[in-house]
């Protein structure tokens, strides 16, 4: 049999399963057990298939049913970072940084709308006409984007960044080169003495996957409590971490649970240290308090195309929180909440690299104050170079038992 007369072959055991077995009382393995039998039933009808065809065709039935269709089948395959499906006949991937379209397809539109229920469902969320937008995850924390009709004009809309197995270290960033040795020891040094760090870019620059590199440096012993829209992050060897997601609002417009409600009430919960995965709105006013009042050492993100253009990010984000806040007490909440921005960027040949670590050194004559301490040469080394001799602002973070000598940036005293 040729791959195209399996897959009809799939599609006609799928609905013939469908059609006269009770799916909704049956486990996963009763249904295996039937789709075998089926299968080799068929099976005897064409003569010889093989065993690889008949395990395929297993899969294929089972993951119609239960899994994601095709989708699974695409999930398999690790050297994919990203998914796009645009309704159901086009279906694009990024895999090496390239993007390519697939030859796969689904059935029809009700087909792939059956699929986006299901993933929806198993967060326990909800997508429809009336809710036709939503951000989600799927079983193995890839991060989930749906749009529906008719928001979408072409269909269904599915966005998926998969969900590395292996959580991203320092030694990967190194090896990737996005980091030097020399700055890997300084922002080790830093998330240990409690630094409010930012890190910003654009789409696809590496933002969440430098936030969990970041996280391995936070020593095993502290409480840390995660806020996010959908959980993605991968932080490992801390005892004491909580995990805490958004929830949209239900049919009836009731229910929902913000960024912002999130980081309140983490706030009565002991935490040694915040870490939101993105700010985009009024919750990053919520977060620079938190930085201001006793939470050192917390991490986040943005979206921006510099360090300059975050700080300006973070007054817009902050006055949709509370549009009354004269721009002088912003900027002075601002320089006062974070003491290092890192940006981050996706460059022409795909690589994601580390553009500029800078410190937030203080406000003055109504400007925010800014130490550039690395910044990204795109020369024959490619890498950061450092521009500055010392951390001008220490503001009495480093634990008693450190030294204020960071490779240069302190004398010891």
């Amino acid at each position: 049999m040729n791959e195209e007369e399996i897959k009809e072959l799939a599609q006609r055991i799928h609905y013939y399963i469908t059609d006269h077995l009770p799916l909704t009382s049956m486990s996963d393995e009763e249904l295996e057990a039937q789709i075998q039998q089926i299968v080799n039933a068929r099976c005897a009808e064409y003569g010889f298939v093989s065993l690889e065809q008949r395990v395929s065709l297993c899969e294929q039935v089972f993951s119609a049913i239960r899994g994601f269709g095709i989708l699974d089948l695409i999930m398999k395959d690790d050297s994919i970072t990203e998914i796009m499906i645009n309704g159901p006949k086009d279906i694009f991937i990024e895999k090496k940084g390239k993007i390519e379209r697939l030859t796969e397809e689904f059935e029809d539109e009700r087909r792939l709308e059956d699929i986006v229920q299901k993933i929806v469902g198993r967060a326990g969320r909800e997508v429809n006409q009336a809710n036709p937008i939503v951000d989600t995850r799927l079983p193995d924390g890839s991060r989930v984007n749906v749009v529906l009709p008719p928001i979408s004009m072409r269909g269904a809309i599915v966005t998926i960044r998969k969900f590395s197995k292996t959580p991203m270290t320092v030694e990967q960033l190194l090896k990737f080169k996005s980091i030097t040795p020399e700055v890997a020891h300084v922002l080790e040094i830093l998330v240990k003495a409690k630094y409010n760090i930012f890190i910003c870019g654009g789409t696809g620059s590496g933002k969440t996957t430098f936030l969990n590199a970041m996280s391995n440096f936070i020593p095993r012993d502290e409480r840390v409590i995660t806020i996010e829209d959908s959980a993605e992050l991968q932080i490992v060897g801390i005892d004491n971490l909580v995990s805490l997601e958004t929830r949209n609002a239900n049919a009836s417009g009731s229910g929902e649970i913000t960024i912002r409600d999130l980081i309140k009430s983490s706030l009565r919960m002991r935490p040694e240290r915040i870490v939101v995965g993105e700010v985009r709105g009024g919750e990053a006013l919520d977060m620079l308090q938190a930085m201001n009042t006793g939470h050192d050492g917390s991490l986040s993100t943005g979206h921006a195309n510099s360090t300059r253009d975050m700080l300006s990010r973070l007054e817009t984000m902050v006055l949709q929180g509370a549009a009354g806040l004269p721009l002088e007490a912003i900027r002075q909440q601002i320089a006062s909440a974070l003491d290092v921005i890192i940006h981050l960027s996706r460059l022409r040949d795909k690589s994601r690299r580390t553009m500029e670590i800078t410190e937030v050194c203080g406000y003055q004559d109504g400007e925010i104050l800014l130490n550039p301490l690395y910044v990204f040469e795109e020369d024959e080394n490619s890498s950061l170079t450092r521009v500055s001799g010392s951390l001008k602002r220490t503001r009495n973070k480093l634990q008693h038992d450190m030294k204020l000598k960071i490779m240069g940036f302190y004398e010891e005293i």
